[in-house]
């Protein structure tokens, strides 16, 4: 089968060259600090292909990668407080996933875009949470991820921020929140395959797209201990930024022709 068969329809050579030199971008990213792939993605890849499409697309790809890292995650998790998080991620998905659904494609982006430069802003604040344990902030925390993961698989720096503040042990919350994302991520399949997300063309297009996020994973976890952590943050922010301004819709003229 040559690769080319698995264009969807409405996808050109060019426009999957760029979703595959996209996702290297983010995937070395993700590799090297473990953060930001969904960040850098989105905001690009929607200036370029539907929103809708590329959301799945991410989906299928990061579920995919993620699934071998959820058994050990489940050994070492705080399985209780994840599933107050997980409980509250279990109703922001499908809103999250109905309005990425409903909305128009260039709505869908701006509100991608804003999203993203809000993230990134926390991001850039250090903010975690300190404060006590309350399980209706557990809830909306899990929520707001769950919504931001719906619309558009960005609900990493809320989950991050907070677990990270906890007063645990660094590998407990690095399971706590591999193992929010394994059920997060389940509930984006189910929502995205209710509404008619998960179709033929995402998962073709994940076949050739797939590989060269991979490829970018581990050129960047290949990076770790060679580069300074804290330039290579720097470049993945500066890098959240560029792809936040170059999504915008009110510059397609410009930089798209259109």
């Amino acid at each position: 089968m040559s690769p080319l068969s698995l264009l969807p329809s409405g996808v050109s050579l060019n426009v999957a060259l760029a979703l595959c030199a996209i996702a290297f971008v983010s995937g070395t990213a993700r590799g090297f600090s473990g953060f930001g792939s969904a960040l850098i993605f989105m905001p690009l890849a929607s200036s370029v292909a539907a929103p809708r499409l590329v959301a799945a697309l991410l989906l299928v790809i990061d579920f995919i990668a993620a699934t071998p890292l959820l058994p050990n995650a489940w050994k070492q998790a705080d399985r209780k407080a994840t599933a107050v998080i997980v409980a509250g991620a279990l109703v922001g998905v499908p809103i999250g996933t109905y309005f990425l659904s409903v909305l128009d494609p260039v709505t869908t982006r701006w509100i991608i875009s804003g999203f993203v430069a809000a993230l990134l802003l926390l991001l850039l604040s250090g903010w975690r949470y300190r404060g006590k344990d309350h399980a209706w902030l557990s809830v909306g925390i899990g929520g707001l991820s769950g919504f931001c993961s719906g619309l558009a698989q960005t609900g990493g720096p809320p989950i991050v921020g907070y677990w990270l503040g906890r007063p645990i042990a660094s590998v407990i919350a690095r399971a706590n929140i591999l193992l929010f994302f394994g059920a997060s991520d389940f509930f984006s399949l189910v929502s995205y395959a209710v509404t008619g997300l998960i179709t033929s063309d995402s998962i073709k297009l994940s076949l050739i797209v797939g590989p060269v996020y991979a490829i970018g994973v581990w050129f960047g976890a290949s990076l770790f201990g060679k580069a300074s952590e804290r330039v290579f943050r720097a470049i993945c922010y500066a890098l959240i930024a560029i792809a936040v301004i170059a999504g915008l819709p009110a510059l397609d003229g410009v930089l798209r022709g259109g």
